[in-house]
């Protein structure tokens, strides 16, 4: 069985599971942000309420009083969608 390949206007082929679309969800919390080696805190790139895309595979499930969230980290958000 052959797998399927698509290739890209620059030459790079790309297997099936690469062309995966990303995720959407709505962010319900945010943390206070990340702390630099400089001790200098970076604010979360996003807000309660924001609509996000992330990567298939990105985050960690979790239940918590009977429902179930998605925890990701900012580094795999890819968009903030308007």
């Amino acid at each position: 069985v052959a797998k399927e390949e698509e290739k890209t206007v620059g030459g790079i082929v790309l297997a099936s599971a690469a062309k995966e679309k990303p995720q959407t969800g709505t962010v319900v919390a945010v943390g206070e942000g990340r702390l630099l080696e400089n001790g200098e805190k970076v604010p979360a790139a996003v807000k309660a309420g924001d609509q996000v895309m992330f990567e298939k595979y990105a985050g960690t499930e979790v239940k918590y009083e009977g429902k179930e969230y998605l925890i990701v980290a900012g580094k795999d958000i890819m968009a903030i969608v308007e």
